[in-house]
């Protein structure tokens, strides 16, 4: 496993926002994080990414414990994250906020612009690179988002709601990026409500509600979980929905 999230709680005074908490991420993977809103989604990815220390748990980088590391000795071992509310350096350009992360390995400027301008072409930004990042529209400042990810060199990327706010065309466009993102070799933890690019896009699922994992698997057997249909649509749902089925074989 690449990342191993173990026994993770996270306690804020009273509020539980994740109880014990363990799972891993396998290289090379496209893994899945899905749950209710409130259920500790980005919580989690927070603590995974070092921006909060968990009450109790660890996180391990393959075999390395990594839990009391900072986010920036996070982000040197390979370790990106996209936000959900995407706020770009609005006074630089789509070229200059890609070219802030990518110094991040690219000590001299000349290198860091080049790579920058790279990443951008590969998330599908080129035409845009001299825009203001402040002009583009959602779905550019998504790829922004992830394009500023990318430009560290992340060995694991974490994407939080990209493709929240997307209309079903633009996600159909960005689902084959973020494909080619795993093939080129990086491993990929999302969080997810677009259901169907969940389906389209994750090899394994993990299902938080209300702070606890309540269930994993491949997209389709956690579709069809009991635990998970009630977590979304309300207690006793799994079995009306059964009793739906059995009236319309």
């Amino acid at each position: 496993m690449i990342l191993t999230v173990d026994d993770i709680t996270m306690r804020f005074g009273g509020l539980v926002a994740v109880r014990n908490a363990s799972f891993g991420v396998r290289e090379g993977s496209i893994t899945g994080l899905i749950g209710p809103n409130g259920a500790g989604k980005t919580t989690l990815f927070a603590i995974i990414a070092g921006f909060l220390k968990p009450t109790s748990g660890h996180i391990r980088w393959g075999e390395r414990a990594i839990t009391s590391l900072e986010p920036h000795q996070r982000a040197e071992l390979g370790i990106a994250r996209t936000f959900q509310i995407v706020q770009p350096f609005a006074g630089l350009s789509v070229l200059e906020n890609i070219t802030v992360g990518s110094y991040l390995r690219n000590a001299g400027s000349e290198a860091a612009i080049e790579k920058a301008r790279a990443v951008g072409v590969r998330v599908g930004l080129e035409k845009d690179l001299d825009l203001p990042a402040a002009s583009l529209t959602v779905a550019g400042r998504k790829r922004l988002e992830l394009a500023r990810a990318l430009a560290t060199e992340p060995k694991l990327l974490l994407l939080d709601e990209v493709l929240a706010g997307l209309n079903p065309s633009e996600i159909r466009d960005i689902v084959p990026v973020i494909h080619a993102i795993r093939d080129d070799g990086v491993t990929i933890l999302m969080i997810e409500h677009v259901m169907q690019a969940v389906m389209n896009l994750c090899e394994h699922v993990h299902v938080l509600a209300q702070g606890e994992l309540i269930a994993n698997g491949t997209p389709a057997e956690v579709c069809n979980d009991a635990a998970v249909i009630e977590a979304y649509l309300g207690k006793g749902a799994a079995e009306r929905m059964a009793k739906f089925g059995e009236a319309n074989a």
